[in-house]
């Protein structure tokens, strides 16, 4: 019994096995502190070999700073020669529209686009087809006007030249709608003799490329004709039993423009955008000229004042020229450094003013009336208008007499201002509208529809119900309360951001820019100082549009997608509407200027890690491109960052766990994109570079200013 009991512990023995317990784990710790203290001492090591490395390193890059930021200035120069090349372009186009004289006026000058509205007010009987004609010349002249604001620098545009052309085409467009009203009115006098031999109703339909009108006269007034659609489409209307009986005719005028739409403010150069150097540069230019015109006019009165025989004359006359030309040549050559300097910085704050963000927005607005700064107009504008049938011609012996009304076409109002004379409750109901959506125009979502608020001179969601859309037959049907212009209307930001994007090179001068956003992937090429569409991708699936091979300059260009419905261009107010990853201004600049400058030879693709650095920093891919064959499925990256100030490789990849600024092993600081990327590029690829034209990096840098690519993704 005693046997199968454990043997008991002793006091002593156990006081043993915890002294020896004690032991071993001061023993660990000691071990652990030494090993800590150790990796300790070995991590403060590498922190200050690695600070001293780095150190190093910004030293170099500090003592070769103000010589990469002087070759940077020189290769810049691209931007003021371009803009120099714009103004003679611009210079030149109005020349030659002045040695044409093609009978057509030129919508900057105020005398001739007067002139032309005077004259075109005093015609009269234009028929629809004859102001159809003319309307082309005269969205020319608004589109022209339209392009002149765009295309001219803030720091051009007077604020009396602004008013003026903005004036002009509100002028035009109001002529050209009015025009339109009386070419109806005289279509519907001859409703009688245009009628349907079935219906016994008039029904007209005249296309062409901008404008296309849809009316119907009701000269049988039968109660049952209530479904009225034009030329055997489905674009009609279903009208209530008061209208069927009624002495009407229905429009729809579907312009494929926006006339309707205010005009938006144009930008002006911020003063805080334009550098404190510019006085001083402008000080100088005029400083230097008086000076030449001081030396020209010194050495005249010389010349006058000092009587000399003739061969002593001439002698002194040509060592006199030889000092001369060099001493006019020195200021020439100043003057023309300090016009470069100036033009430099006026562009700069030109496209600074492509990325600045609006502090606050403009207007609140109220529920059901539409946010222009949030939603576009697409498709253009449908005029939709019940008409008072006006008196009909009658023939009389051979001849046509018609009644003409001194207050021209009259609307008429549906439902009336008192409904007290009518007995039934649902005497005036909506009525059901059936719209063709325009085939240029991509919705990437259901079209909402928008009427205009005359009063409040703004577009309105209320007063339109039962919207349905059709997007296999782009057909759309909605009821309306009360007639007027309709437009259809898209969130601009439903591209944004964009999930990724890729700046390819193609060859010299010749770059393709990629976009990939929830909805679609465009491409765009960009060659010399042209853009095109090159292709899109609707759920990945190629999709044909009227704006391929196209080539248009950048600002046209912008203006033909948006109008498209492919907005992938944000705006200063853009960021309140859309999540962004904000950049400072000055470094988004600084980086698009760089990677314009070198995107002959050298592709830039969009990196994840751009999100996580700071506002102050930028990260990107890039990669030497000189083949014009396809990119592998793997290529080789470089990842950069750049602050404006410094550009670094980066050791972490797309796969990485976590971003880190830590140095490539084996690369340096520079102050610039331009020579970080020579550190590991060909020869080749530099010279491709050098190469460039200016033009052509001026439009890359405009498309990538004005995508914000860095920023919107």
């Amino acid at each position: 019994m005693s046997g199968s009991k454990k043997k008991k512990i002793t006091k002593a023995e156990r006081l043993k096995q915890l002294q020896e317990e004690e032991e071993k784990r001061q023993k660990e710790e000691e071990e652990a502190r030494v090993k800590h203290e150790k990796e300790e001492m070995e991590r403060l090591e590498i922190q200050r070999t690695e600070k001293e490395k780095w150190r190093k390193l910004e030293a170099k890059a500090l003592e070769r700073s103000n010589e990469e930021l002087e070759e940077l200035y020189l290769l810049e120069r691209c931007f003021p020669e371009a803009e120099k090349l714009k103004r003679e372009k611009r210079l030149l186009s109005q020349w030659k529209h002045y040695i044409q004289c093609g009978g057509s006026p030129d919508p900057s000058i105020s005398q001739e686009i007067n002139t032309f509205i005077s004259l075109w007010k005093e015609e009269t009987n234009e028929t629809f087809e004859a102001v159809i004609a003319k309307s082309k010349l005269v969205l020319n002249l608004i589109e022209r006007l339209k392009l002149i604001l765009l295309e001219t620098p803030p720091y051009d545009l007077q604020d009396k030249n602004i008013a003026q052309y903005q004036g002009s085409i509100l002028e035009l467009q109001e002529l050209l709608h009015l025009k339109f009203n009386i070419a109806t009115e005289i279509l519907l006098r001859q409703a009688s003799t245009l009628a349907d031999l079935d219906s016994g109703n008039m029904e007209k339909v005249i296309q062409d490329e901008n404008v296309t009108l849809y009316v119907w006269a009701n000269l049988k007034k039968n109660p049952r004709y209530r479904s009225v659609r034009f030329s055997e489409t489905q674009i009609g209307f279903e009208i209530p039993r008061i209208l069927a009986t009624s002495d009407i005719a229905l429009r729809l005028l579907h312009t494929h423009y926006d006339h309707v739409t205010p005009l938006r403010p144009v930008p002006a150069a911020s003063q805080e955008n334009t550098s404190t150097v510019t006085p001083f540069v402008k000080g100088e230019v005029k400083s230097v000229e008086a000076a030449i015109s001081k030396n020209l006019q010194e050495e005249c009165k010389q010349q006058e004042n000092e009587p000399h025989s003739v061969h002593e004359e001439e002698t002194k006359v040509m060592e006199e020229q030889d000092d001369t030309e060099r001493q006019t040549e020195e200021p020439e050559a100043t003057k023309c450094d300090l016009e470069m300097k100036l033009l430099s910085e006026t562009v700069s704050a030109a496209q600074m003013l492509l990325l600045e963000n609006a502090c606050e927005k403009p207007y609140s607005f109220e529920d059901p009336e539409v946010d222009l700064y949030q939603f576009t107009t697409l498709g253009g504008v449908y005029h939709l208008d019940i008409l008072e049938l006006p008196p009909q011609c009658k023939p009389v012996k051979g001849w046509m007499i018609v009644e003409i009304l001194k207050e021209g076409l009259q609307k008429y109002v549906y439902p009336p201002e008192t409904t007290e004379d009518f007995e039934m409750e649902n005497a005036f109901p909506p009525i059901e509208v059936m719209l063709k959506v325009h085939e240029n125009v991509i919705f990437f979502e259901d079209p909402m529809v928008a009427r205009w608020d005359a009063e409040g001179k703004h577009w309105k969601t209320d007063g339109i119900s039962n919207v349905s859309y059709q997007p296999e037959d782009r057909l759309i049907t909605f009821s309306l309360e009360t007639f007027g212009p309709v437009t259809l209307i898209q969130d601009a930001h439903v591209n944004m951001p964009y999930q990724s994007w890729e700046l390819r090179p193609l060859d010299v001068n010749k770059v393709l820019l990629t976009v990939t956003t929830v909805f679609t992937e465009i491409q765009i090429q960009i060659k010399e100082n042209l853009c095109k569409l090159a292709s899109i991708k609707l759920n990945n699936k190629r999709h044909s549009s009227a704006l391929e091979e196209k080539w248009m300059s950048p600002v046209s260009f912008i203006i033909a997608l948006k109008e498209a419905g492919l907005n992938i261009f944000p705006t200063g107010h853009s960021h309140f509407y859309v999540v962004t990853n904000y950049k400072l201004p000055l470094v988004e600049m600084k980086a698009y200027r760089q990677m314009a400058l070198l995107s002959s030879a050298f592709a830039f693709s969009w990196s994840r890690w751009n999100t996580e650095c700071d506002p102050k920093n930028v990260v990107f891919k890039v990669r030497e491109h000189l083949t014009k064959e396809e990119p592998s499925q793997n290529p080789n990256w470089n990842f950069l960052m750049f602050s404006g100030d410094r550009a670094q490789s980066l050791k972490i990849n797309e796969s990485s766990e976590a971003f880190s600024k830590a140095l490539k092993e084996e690369t340096e600081f520079h102050s610039t994109l331009y020579h970080m990327v020579k550190d590991f590029a060909s020869k080749e690829a530099m010279e491709k570079v050098r190469l460039s034209s200016c033009q052509f990096i001026d439009s890359v840098c405009h498309l990538l200013l004005s995508t914000r690519l860095l920023s919107y993704s």
